[in-house]
C-alpha cells in the first residue's frame, strides 16, 4: 500500500509539470467545441476538437461510447442534436478506458437518458468508485461514480435494433481498456470500422520493475498483436490528434465515406506505439 501511495504521488507531481492531469494543466484543445460530424455509415463524432465521444445510431436507440470532461454535456447534446438525433434516445453507454477525461460526464448522460453503462470486468470498478481504484491515477476520486448495469467480455457482440458491434478487449492503457469494431456498407463496399483505444503509456507508467499494476507489460503486448493483426479501413480513436482527424476533416466539410479510409495510418500508429513500449522496457532494464 506504502508503494502504491507514493507512486500515486510521485505521477501526480510529474503530471502537474507535464500539463496531463486532471487537477491542472488540462489541454485547452479538450474543451474547445467541435462540430459533430458523420464519420461513416451510423457511426458520429459528438465530442471536442480533442476528446473523442463517438455516437453510434440505429433504430431502437443510440450507443454513446466516451464522453469529456466534467461539463461536456451540453456540447455533446448539441452535436447529438445538430445532426438530427434526440440526445433522450442513447440506450447503451460505453468507454474506451476509465480515465477521467472520457469519463467525467457518464453519470450526468445516464442520468438524463437512463441508458445502461456497459463496461469490461477490469474498467468497472473503476467507474463505480469515480477513479477512486485507478491502479495509476488512483487515491482519490476524479470523477462522479457511476453504476454500472453489464459487463461485456472480448469477443462479445453488442446488438441494438440494428446496430452490431464487437467487443476488442485492448488492455495496458488501463486494466480494461476496449475497442469496437463494426461494419459499415456504402455505396457498394463494405468497409471494416474501428474505434481503437491506443495503447498509449502515460509519464510514471511501470511496466515491469514496480509494474503499474500486475500483467500490465503482458496487457501492452496483446494488445499490440491484437491490434496488428485486424483487417481495418476506417478508425477513430479517443483522441482527434491520434487519429489524425483535423488532418482528415474541417468544419463543414461535405461527407464521404472516403473520409477517414486510413488503413495504413492504423498500422503506423499501433507500430509506434509498439516501438515506444518495447524503447520503455528496455529502460526498465528488461
Amino acid at each position: 500500500m506504502r508503494t502504491y501511495i507514493r507512486r500515486s504521488i510521485a505521477v501526480t507531481a510529474l503530471l502537474l509539470v507535464t500539463g496531463s492531469t486532471a487537477v491542472l494543466g488540462q489541454n485547452p484543445n479538450w474543451t474547445r467545441p467541435f462540430e459533430g460530424h458523420r464519420v461513416i455509415g451510423n457511426l458520429y463524432a459528438v465530442g471536442t476538437y480533442d476528446l473523442s465521444v463517438f455516437l453510434i445510431t440505429g433504430s431502437e436507440g443510440h450507443i454513446l461510447v466516451n464522453t469529456a470532461l466534467e461539463d461536456s454535456v451540453p456540447l455533446i447534446r448539441a452535436n447529438v442534436e445538430s445532426l438530427g438525433f434526440d440526445f433522450e434516445d442513447i440506450k447503451i453507454l460505453l468507454q474506451m478506458q476509465a480515465h477521467w477525461d472520457h469519463t467525467a460526464a457518464l453519470a450526468e448522460i445516464k442520468a438524463i437518458t437512463g441508458a445502461e453503462m456497459w463496461a469490461t470486468l477490469n474498467d468497472a470498478p473503476v467507474l463505480i468508485d469515480g477513479g477512486f481504484s485507478d491502479p495509476h491515477f488512483g487515491g482519490r476520486e476524479s470523477f462522479t461514480p457511476i453504476e454500472v448495469d453489464k459487463i461485456i467480455r472480448d469477443g462479445e457482440v453488442i446488438e441494438l435494433g440494428d446496430i452490431t458491434l464487437t467487443v476488442l478487449e485492448t488492455p495496458g492503457h488501463t486494466a480494461g481498456s476496449s475497442s469496437y469494431l463494426m461494419e459499415v456498407s456504402e455505396g457498394g463496399r463494405d468497409y471494416d470500422v474501428a474505434i481503437a483505444n491506443m495503447a498509449t503509456i502515460n509519464p510514471g507508467k511501470r511496466l515491469v520493475e514496480n509494474p503499474t499494476y500486475p500483467g500490465v507489460a503482458d496487457d501492452f503486448a496483446e494488445t499490440f498483436r491484437k491490434q496488428k493483426a485486424l483487417d481495418v479501413d476506417v478508425w477513430v480513436s479517443a483522441h482527434g490528434s491520434q487519429y489524425g482527424l483535423h488532418d482528415k476533416y474541417e468544419a463543414g466539410q461535405a461527407y464521404s465515406p472516403e473520409t477517414f479510409v486510413d488503413p495504413d495510418g492504423f498500422l503506423a500508429a499501433v507500430e509506434r506505439l509498439e516501438e515506444a513500449y518495447e524503447e520503455q522496457l528496455r529502460s526498465e532494464g528488461r
